[in-house]
């Protein structure tokens, strides 16, 4: 499946803190940069704990993240940016976060507009530095290059992929993880595992990708229900925050496939997070995948400390963590699987990275399967 030959850019931030306590230097940081004017962009919970990166009180914050950004959510932000004039954006939170301090940072001058920029290596570049710390362990958005947000009126997400958006420094603190829920710990585990293996399985796939994508999922494997059962275990939180990082390190060279792809309308349909959308949809495609990249599929569920049937295994896997896996009890009605299907099939830059091909039947069925 992998083409060793085959021409690969991988941009890694330049800075990477990582330990308990490493929030803190992100001011450090900061003030060895120069910076005057600071914008830490997060939502309502941790715009309560911006002191924990070590500014001071005349910081400015946006505290109005939504969980799932829209065109309305980050246009609140730019006119902030706007009047604020930053020197650094800091993303502070899980990934709706950190999404939209990309964005303000590239779009905050009012140079270029969402329109402008959604697709790839549309945006021309970056003023301010941009600086993303973490507090969930799942979309990885702190070490990738991309960007989502979703059109509310036409149900969809807009990606927007730029160097630009390339943090100047991540701080990984997982001390800032130790507050999640087990259930929201174990949805963004599992978003994370989706990011590697849907990139260790994918047309796309690359030895130099590979190594980040089977060692996330080797982490996951091991140390996901630890941080489930106990929130307060370090060790399985920083382990956690790393295969995080490297499911965003997968993104920009190779990406996501079909299982993105179909958990998306979950989210923009039904408003289900995305983590347990990937969830519910994981175990399926994975099974669908199998029979053309079997041996690949065996790799992920030994990784993943589990084995059989690979439908039930990695069910198994995600409904031991406390999982709600059957979308008829998300309160998704069995008479909207034709038209999130239609919604799935039409995000082709996804559905066209993925080993098998997938038809529009095909993502019924996958609907049904997890019905």
């Amino acid at each position: 499946m992998t083409d060793v030959s085959r021409p690969l850019c991988i941009n890694h931030p330049p800075i990477i803190e990582c330990g308990a306590g490493v929030a803190s230097k992100v001011a450090e940081w900061a003030a060895s940069n120069g910076t005057k004017t600071v914008l830490v962009v997060a939502d309502g919970f941790n715009a309560d704990r911006v002191g924990l990166l070590g500014f001071g009180p005349e910081t400015q914050v946006f505290a109005d993240v939504m969980r799932e950004p829209d065109i309305a959510n980050l246009d609140k932000l730019l006119a902030v940016v706007a009047d604020v004039h930053p020197d650094l954006v800091v993303g502070f939170g899980g990934g709706s976060a950190m999404d939209l301090a990309k964005l303000a940072a590239v779009l905050g001058d009012g140079d270029q507009s969402l329109s402008d920029v959604v697709g790839a290596h549309l945006v021309k570049g970056r003023r301010p530095l941009l600086a993303q710390v973490p507090t969930t362990a799942g979309t990885g958005s702190e070490g990738g290059t991309r960007s989502l947000v979703t059109d509310s009126e036409n149900a969809r997400k807009m990606a927007v992929e730029s160097i630009h958006m390339l943090a100047d420094m991540v701080a990984l603190d997982p001390q800032l993880t130790v507050s999640l829920p087990p259930a929201l710990t174990a949805a963004t585990g599992v978003d994370a595992l989706a990011h590697c293996v849907e990139s260790f399985t994918n047309v796309k796939a690359h030895p130099a990708i590979d190594v980040y994508a089977i060692e996330g999922i080797r982490l996951i494997g091991r140390y996901l229900a630890r941080a489930v059962a106990n929130g307060d275990d370090l060790e399985a939180r920083t382990a956690l925050s790393l295969a995080s990082m490297y499911g965003g390190f997968c993104l920009g060279p190779v990406n996501t496939a079909a299982g993105h792809a179909i958990a998306y309308p979950l989210g923009t349909r039904h408003h289900i997070p995305h983590g347990h959308a990937n969830a519910v949809i994981f175990p399926h495609v994975l099974a669908f995948n199998a029979p053309v990249a079997p041996e690949r599929t065996a790799l992920v569920l030994d990784a993943l400390g589990t084995s059989g049937d690979v439908s039930q295994a990695a069910y198994g896997f995600c409904e031991n963590l406390g999982i709600e896996m059957r979308m008829s009890r998300l309160g998704i009605p069995e008479s909207d699987i034709n038209a999130m299907a239609d919604e799935a099939f039409a995000i082709k830059r996804l559905l066209d990275n993925n080993p098998r091909e997938v038809t529009r039947e095909g993502i019924v069925e996958i609907y049904k399967a997890a019905f």
